[in-house]
Formats: structure tokens, sequence, C-alpha cells
């Protein structure tokens, strides 16, 4: 593809020398820029790609998009653009055929739920025979293909890349979960999505964002920004979580109709007479186009909102009934989601990722009313991530828990003991023991909390500290298998720590 004509994509501010090049490729690592690539210059907040321009033409890169066109050597086609995140997403996504424009695409944002969410509309569009795609946090995959996923959302080069890869598979349709880094850093700009869904909105990232108005104003982007109808997909829907208070200020401000749903009975797509068990749930779904009964494995009242939002999707992609419950009633499990770990010592032992307080609250919650003995939380707090989170998770466990085992998690550059000492802070308030470590190998008789750094030795203990009945929660990595500590990232995942605990006690 030539230059000239990626550029009849945007609006450039100025173009520079021979525009009539052939582009053989896009990068926006200098690193990884090879013979022919264009290569965009993108402002990070760790590094600006503009002082590697050099190394980019000096690895292979013939041509440049930049927004400051002082670092382009003389002689080197460019384009200087306002934005070059957003040229990137808009030009890979012309490079690469677009091809979103022939997929249905259903794209999930929110703080909690977008993974078992998409996972269920992966179901839901199998069975009315669409076979999809799915990109998320656990991995990129179509059919026996597997990707890693380094981000939840792909920056947007790679991910126009792996879908056009994904529909010459045989793709005939894509879910993708969206984050709020994506939105606001314009990855997805580049895709036509069929229907975007609003989870929740929780505190998180605000590392990054700074506030909940500036975190909110990233996740408005997908339903006010990327949903209007256009020639190529005129019938775009927004499905909405309107028992959220920030879901209905999104659908105040949507760019197309919106389908609501929730347990609120005034949502048009809900719930009737859900019932709750450690089986799972049984319920009635309610929709614009008929009612069914439906059993999911799925546990917990936070889960009936995922079924809902993916139900709310099927009927925004306006796929039969009969295929949503199906879709439903099919899906098993997402990786690292109330993960069971079996064993035969009468343990309930589960892996989640939750690592926001509300999410940590939706799975304490729902196993305190399934539990039958005590609840054991082991969980940390990622380093250069949000600190305000800390406390209030520590509260959290610390209410809905007999014991919490406060531990490590990715400290990255942070000292793990300086993390801990801010989740412990959310649990004084709440006057519950603090044991020592060695108190506690001994057992425990009152409600309390441990601090034990080694995040195997946290999960050994609350093994060793489990009764018959009791529920033991990993959280906070789920599906992750690896911790970072400092630069250095490492093997690790709870589920097998957590079953090589169990035969180590048999």
């Amino acid at each position: 593809m030539y230059f000239s004509e990626l550029l009849q994509l945007i609006e450039p501010l100025k173009i520079h020398g021979d525009t009539r090049i052939e582009i053989q490729g896009l990068s926006y690592d200098s690193r990884q820029a090879g013979s022919g690539d264009l290569f965009f210059a993108l402002r990070g907040s760790a590094a600006d790609g503009h002082l590697y321009v050099g190394s980019a033409l000096a690895n292979g890169a013939t041509a440049v998009v930049v927004e400051d066109e002082a670092v382009v050597p003389a002689g080197v086609p460019y384009a200087v653009v306002e934005d070059a995140r957003l040229a990137m997403s808009i030009m890979a996504a012309g490079f690469y055929g677009n091809p979103t424009d022939g997929l249905p695409l259903v794209g999930i944002t929110g703080t909690n739920g977008k993974t078992t969410t998409s996972y269920i509309i992966e179901a839901i569009l199998e069975e009315a025979g669409i076979s999809a795609a799915l990109l998320g946090t656990v991995n990129y995959r179509f059919r026996e293909r597997v990707f890693p996923a380094p981000n939840t959302t792909p920056e947007s080069v790679d991910l126009q890349k792996r879908l056009r890869e994904m529909a010459d598979l045989g793709a005939r349709g894509v879910v993708m979960e969206v984050s709020s880094h994506a939105l606001e850093q314009r990855r997805v700009d580049g895709c036509r999505f069929d229907a975007g869904v609003f989870t929740n909105l929780t505190r998180d990232h605000l590392d990054y964002h700074g506030d909940m108005d500036s975190y909110l104003a990233s996740k408005k982007r997908l339903f006010t920004a990327l949903l209007s109808g256009d020639r190529v997909k005129p019938r775009r829907r927004a499905v909405i979580n309107a028992d959220d208070p920030y879901g209905r200020e999104i659908a105040a401000e949507a760019a197309c109709p919106v389908i609501t749903f929730g347990l609120d009975p005034a949502s048009q797509v809900t719930a009737r007479d859900p019932r709750f068990s450690v089986g799972g749930i049984t319920a009635r779904l309610v929709t614009p186009v008929g009612d069914m009964p439906f059993r999911s494995r799925l546990a917990g009242r936070f889960n009936m909102y995922n079924i809902l939002a993916a139900a709310a999707a099927g009927v925004a992609l306006e796929l039969p009934l009969r295929a949503i419950i199906s879709g439903i009633e099919g899906h098993r499990k997402v990786p690292g989601r109330l993960e069971t770990v079996e064993n035969d010592r009468g343990i309930a032992v589960f892996v989640d990722y939750a690592h926001t307080g509300d999410a940590l609250e939706n799975v304490l919650r729902t196993l305190s009313e399934l539990a039958g003995g005590r609840i054991i939380t082991v969980f940390g707090c990622g380093g250069d991530r949000d600190r305000g989170k800390r406390p209030v998770m520590g509260e959290v466990a610390g209410r809905y828990s007999d014991l919490v085992i406060i531990t490590s998690d990715n400290p990255r550059s942070e000292q793990p003991g300086a993390i801990m000492a801010e989740i412990r802070g959310g649990i004084l308030g709440l006057g519950t023991r603090e044991y020592s470590a060695v108190e506690v190998t001994a057992g425990f008789t009152e409600k309390g909390f441990v601090l034990i750094e080694s995040r195997r030795e946290a999960i050994r203990l609350a093994v060793r500290l489990a009764q018959p009945g009791d529920i033991v929660i990993l959280a906070g990595k789920g599906h992750e298998d690896y911790q970072i500590i400092g630069a250095e990232r490492i093997h690790f995942d709870d589920r097998e720590e957590a079953a090589a605990a169990l035969n180590s006690e048999l």
C-alpha cells in the first residue's frame, strides 16, 4: 500500500516528501521497525517516540508520522498530525483492509465483568452459527489458535493485524474487551463496532486517569464517539447497565439507540425470579423479543449482571432468543474467575481475578451467602498502580472474611511490605485481631488478619488452616501465571500453588 493512499484516510497538518513509496509494514517501536515500514512517533508516559525516529529509520523504516517535524532528517517522507495515536489507529485499519467492516464486532468496557461477559457473548454467537474470535484479558483466540494477551486491548497496529488474521482464519464475528487505556489512547478508533457494552464503573486505574471523572470520560468514548451510525454499519446499539448510575449517565449521551439491562424490572433485558446457589443461577430471562427460563453454572449476583449484559448484546445483534439461552446455559467457566481448585479434603478453594474493591466485595459477598464454614481470603495489591484502592480492598476483605492473609501481588518497583501496610490500614478500622505469623500457625479462633509477604507461603498457610467446609479464596491474580517483582517477570500461578499446597498436606 502506498504512503499516499494511507494519508488519504486521515487529515494531516502537513505532508512532506515523496509519498508514492510503498509501505511494507507499520511500527511504533523503533526496535521492531523493519524494511519499508511506516513509523509512528508516539508520545507515551515513559518515552517519546520522537526521540527514536532516527533509530527506526536506521532499522529500515522509510517514512514517518510525527507530531513534531523537527526530529525528521532531511530527505525522509513524513506527515505531521495533531494526534499520532489516532492517525495510527485509522491508518492501521486501512492498511489491514478494515477487517471489522465485514465482521459483527462487540466491544465490552467497564471496570468489572468484561471477561466473563465476553465469554458468554462468544458462546451465544457460536450458538447462533457465528464463528467468533475473542480478544481480552486472558488471551486472544479463535478456535484452536491462541495468542498471548500482553494487554487487555492491543495497540492499534497489533489489534488490526490480529483482526485481519482472525478474519482470514474464518472468524465471522469478534468479541473484544475494550480497556479505558485503549479508549483514551485511541487504540480502537479504527474499529467499527456493531454493539458496545457497558458493565459498570468502580474505582480502578486512577494511577493513570487521575480521577473518576476522567476514568468515566474514557469509557464514554465507546458510546459517544465510536458508536455513531455510518454507511458501513448504520444499525449500531449501546448495551448499558441501567442499575449503575454511571451507566444511566452514559445512556443519556449515547450516539446510538440504547438497550438497557439490569435487575430493575424497568430494564429492557432483565431477570424474573432469580435464584442463586453454589450450583449456579436459575431465572427467567425477559427481553424485548420474548421471555424464556434459563439455568447457568455461574454463581452469584454479580454473574447475573454478566449474563444479562451478554443477553442484551445478543438482542442488540438481533440473534434468536433460543441461541441466547443456549449460549448462557452452555457457558461453563472463565479462567481465573471463581475458578475451582479441585481437592478431596472438603475445602472449597477458588481463584479469582478480583483486584478492585467492588470486584472483591462481589466475590466475597457471594461466597459468604454460600459458605457453610469459614472464609479465608488471600490477596494483595499491585505495585505502581492506584494506591487509593488498597485500604478499600483491605476493609472489604476484613468485613467478609474470617481470616485475611495480606500478601504480595505484583509489587513491581514498590516494596511489598509498603503495599501491604496500606492494605492493613483499611482493615485496622474494623477492630479485628491482628495475628502474628507465629500465632496464626497454631490456628485462629477469632476474626482477624495476618501479613505474610511471600505469596507462596500465604497460600500454603491458608490451605493448612482450612478445615472441611471452609472456603479459601485467592484473589487478585486469577488467570495470571506470573508475578512481576522489580523488572523481573517470574512464573507464578495461584492455581498451581494451591494444588501443590493441597497435595503437600495429604
